[in-house]
């Protein structure tokens, strides 16, 4: 059976989140990489279980923009 994933664990730093071993950041023992996979609070925040996946963090909501204008002829 699976461990838990923690949601916000204390020191997220300190562990490789890439499978279930969850090895020590200097000690990984299922070699995939010489780097540590980072948790998703980490990289998203802690609210990130609220995220639906659609926006990505920080960026607003898209504006409605209007058509582009064609450049006048005038000079011709």
């Amino acid at each position: 059976m699976a461990k838990k994933f923690p949601a916000v664990p204390a020191h997220p730093e300190r562990l490789c989140w890439g499978c279930d071993l969850y090895c020590p950041a200097t000690d990984l023992r299922c070699g995939n990489g010489s780097d540590r996979t980072p948790h998703p609070s980490e990289l998203w925040g802690d609210d990130w279980q609220t995220m639906d996946g659609t926006q990505p963090p920080g960026n607003p909501e898209p504006t409605e923009r209007s058509p582009l204008k064609s450049p006048s002829c005038a000079h011709l």
